[in-house]
């Protein structure tokens, strides 16, 4: 057993605090603070760096605040919980810097702080279930290498955890339940091992889907699809495909990507990973022409209904890096909102050779966004800035959107 006392220097990505031993050996520790005194335990020896669990604290953080979840440091779903918000939010914005310094090799990017959510607490309208071993439902936990019965989450909104108390399902195969919030209704998507739908009755006031192993959804009971609202419009989002879980920082994030688009309606745009069309939708309303790629077949069918009254948008069914050397269109300003792994090389190059003025990225992993940057920015691409929203509080997770220029 190796036992060290350390002052604390920083905060990793992940969200794990870190210092260094008197060796210079890198100590990652979660659920601590920058600039805290700590006695901790060596729990995973990697040579040059070092996983730590918290034992003692000796000196406390001023930001260190009471965790109000009873299963913060158990469950892995919140890393911040201890911190107060105002501090969440500076470190959030140090980690973006650090990343696309080290990752990026762009140390003098203009990163913006980060913008708040006005709902730090209780601001999830969907959230994923596993089961448990013992067969109930509850959320991985590191510490326990397992997935751990959970009585109540803070970060979800009331109404899916009062959701949650009521299901009581015996699904042998299930792998993942979730729960969806919308503007009038509430669903409940199940991810089994089975092809075949499983028959099932409910007396709770929900419909029911289930995802297929291909991502599309076949409804169990009633739709399979709910109605959700962002920045004043509705869209259809059907389960199994994505929606901003945060619905104000939803409304940021559109914010800040029409003020990066700058567009005065003359311009061709192309939202690639376009979704069920939430951010095409808002761009199209300020273009004079949008083209629109994605995948999930769901998805698309939903972007069709969501852009119904837009007669200037196309949409393309495939991945992208097989549509985007296809295309004819040169846009002005391209919109990527990839998944966590970032944009592969098939894709920033058809890209980066269509030479649109403007490519605004944005991104729920800093890592990926960071290594992607590196390319970008060999690839005759600048970097103006960055600015990271709330999506997640109380988590380590930070939402960016960023913006490139073409070097003339």
């Amino acid at each position: 057993m190796e036992i060290l006392t350390l002052t604390l220097t920083g905060m990793a990505n992940g969200g794990a605090a870190l210092g260094r031993d008197a060796q210079g050996r890198v100590i990652f520790v979660p659920y601590a603070i920058p600039g805290e005194q700590v006695r901790v335990e060596v729990v995973e020896n990697k040579g040059r760096f070092a996983q730590a669990r918290l034992l003692e604290l000796l000196q406390p953080a001023p930001e260190r605040v009471r965790p109000r979840c009873p299963h913060f440091g158990v469950c892995s779903g919140c890393a911040f919980q201890h911190i107060a918000y105002p501090a969440q939010l500076a470190y959030k914005q140090a980690i973006v810097q650090d990343q696309l310094a080290r990752i990026g090799g762009l140390a003098q990017v203009v990163v913006r702080p980060v913008m708040a959510n006005p709902e730090p607490y209780e601001y999830r309208t969907a959230v994923d279930f596993s089961p448990t071993p013992a067969g109930g439902l509850g959320f991985w936990s590191a510490p326990a290498g397992e997935v751990i019965p959970i009585r109540e989450c803070h970060i979800i909104r009331p109404e899916l955890q009062a959701l949650y108390q009521d299901v009581d399902l015996e699904l042998p195969n299930l792998r993942k339940l979730s729960l969806r919030l919308g503007e009038e209704s509430q669903l409940m998507a199940l991810a089994v091992d089975d092809i075949e739908p499983p028959a099932l009755n409910t007396d709770l006031p929900i419909a029911v889907a289930m995802v297929l192993p291909d991502g599309t959804a076949a409804n169990l009971v009633g739709d399979n699809y709910l109605v959700q609202a962002l920045h004043g419009r509705e869209f259809r989002v059907s389960a199994g495909c994505f929606f901003y879980p945060s619905p104000p920082a939803g409304d940021m994030l559109i914010d800040v990507v029409l003020d990066y688009a700058a567009l005065t309606g003359r311009e061709t745009v192309l939202d690639a990973y376009c979704g069920v069309g939430a951010l095409t939708a808002f761009l199209a309303e300020h273009a004079a022409d949008v083209g629109a790629i994605e995948v999930n077949p769901d998805a698309v069918s939903d972007a069709t209904v969501n852009l119904a009254d837009m007669d200037d948008v196309t949409l393309y069914e495939g991945l992208v890096e097989e549509i985007l050397p296809l295309l004819t269109l040169r846009p002005d300003v391209v919109v990527v909102d990839p998944p966590p792994a970032g944009l592969p090389k098939t894709v920033i190059e058809p890209l980066v050779a269509m030479a649109p003025g403007r490519i605004i990225y944005v991104s729920d992993d800093v890592a990926t966004l960071a290594r992607d940057a590196k390319h970008l920015a060999r690839r005759g691409y600048r970097l103006v800035e960055v600015q990271p929203i709330d999506m997640y509080p109380q988590t380590f997770q930070v939402q960016t959107v960023a913006l490139w220029a073409r070097d003339a």
